[in-house]
């Protein structure tokens, strides 16, 4: 979690203006202050205090690419992992 650019840990206080960005599921979300909330509101008042400035998510097509693993195959093996990197072009 960055506020201004500045790594900060979830407690810190912001103040109107102040650009967030949270790095999820390996997306970006990135957001403006644009008004404080004192108290504890629901989501829809609450997304009514931001600007929502995230880039729009891949496309399907180049999530369809991304190799995956099988559900329940395990970890990869230290040969796969090397096909893997080889494949993400990290390894020569």
């Amino acid at each position: 979690m960055r506020v201004n650019g500045v790594t900060v840990k979830p407690a810190q206080p912001v103040r109107r203006g102040d650009e967030i960005r949270i790095r999820h599921a390996g997306t970006e979300r990135i957001v403006v202050v644009e008004q404080i909330i004192h108290k504890r509101v629901g989501p829809p008042v609450a997304a009514q205090c931001l600007i929502d400035r995230s880039p729009p998510p891949p496309p399907k097509e180049v999530l369809a690419t991304l190799p995956r693993r099988d559900r329940g195959a395990g970890r990869p093996t230290k040969r796969e992992r090397r096909e893997t990197d080889r494949l993400m072009g990290r390894i020569d």
